[in-house]
């Protein structure tokens, strides 16, 4: 099981809450991230049944009753191992927001189809370019950023003229919406909207006949895109790069598993994809060493 999962909720220790769940993660032998801040706690973690279900209810007992949750299955471990951090933001836009008082009107899926299906509303995509690679939603902006700290930019530059006009805002999971839609209500937008859950929401709930979705789900484990019902899709990660790179794109002979694609192909030198390939064969090796020895 895979559970991604987030909440804006004030941690007064929260060195406190890190430890406790380093020691409850290896004791649940789960892996994936958990991000831990004075704002709250984001991250993706995978494990068995019995152990997703320990770490919901530590945090539904530490007083997280209001999180946003979402499982989904994978085909194989998404994460190497699991890591617990201590961050000043649990998504870092870098200038100061207050989602918890002033956040954007949250849209279920069903609304968000009639929402943007609108021509006087500006949809906009929080994720970065790499992410979008994979897919986004028909007609949305695409902000052009490489992190999210880039977004507060974006706005000042791209959307100065559009303070009147509805927004209507998404990301994975719908979490940097808490903080962008926070942001521009902040700066005088009057009508900011955005979908409740996000990408991940809508994909399990909306039928593949009825969505505006185009593409894969960019996410941020080994199963790189996930399409309808949250199901493991095509796309897999270039670690040359970190770009998704579709299935079409894998039969181009500037993709090699490991080393390169068609995005990166001629930024890098032989040398480093030398380099990539030894490295990649590294990581291969324990999966190869267990196979031979069933």
């Amino acid at each position: 099981m895979v559970a991604a999962l987030y909440q804006f909720k004030p941690v007064d220790q929260p060195e406190q809450l890190q430890a406790a769940l380093r020691d409850l993660v290896a004791q649940a032998e789960l892996c994936g991230t958990l991000i831990v801040a004075t704002e709250g706690i984001n991250g993706t973690v995978a494990g068995s049944r019995q152990g997703i279900d320990q770490l919901h209810a530590f945090l539904l007992a530490q007083g997280f009753t209001q999180m946003e949750y979402k499982e989904s299955t994978a085909h194989n471990k998404p994460f190497r191992r699991m890591k617990v951090k201590l961050k000043p933001e649990i998504v870092t836009l870098g200038v100061p927001v207050t989602p918890r008082e002033q956040v954007g009107t949250y849209l279920e899926p069903e609304a968000w189809n009639e929402m943007i299906a609108r021509p006087d509303v500006l949809v906009i995509d929080t994720r970065n370019r790499y992410e979008l690679a994979a897919g986004t939603f028909e007609n949305a902006i695409d902000p052009g950023t490489d992190t999210f700290r880039q977004f507060p930019e974006f706005v000042e530059k791209q959307l100065a003229g559009a303070k009147d006009r509805p927004i209507a805002m998404f990301c994975t999971g719908g979490i940097r919406c808490e903080k962008s839609t926070s942001l521009l209500l902040q700066q005088g937008f009057t009508e900011v909207y955005h979908l409740k859950g996000g990408i991940l929401n809508y994909l399990e709930k909306i039928p593949a006949e009825q969505s505006r979705w185009q593409g894969e789900c960019f996410v941020f484990d080994h199963r790189t895109g996930v399409g309808p019902g949250v199901q493991q899709g095509e796309h897999v990660t270039c670690y040359g790069c970190g770009w998704p790179v579709s299935a079409a794109q894998q039969a181009l002979p500037e993709y090699e598993a490991g080393v390169s694609c068609p995005h990166c192909f001629d930024q890098t030198t032989p040398e480093q994809k030398a380099r990539y390939r030894m490295r990649h064969a590294q990581f291969m090796q324990p999966a190869m060493t267990s196979s031979d020895s069933d």
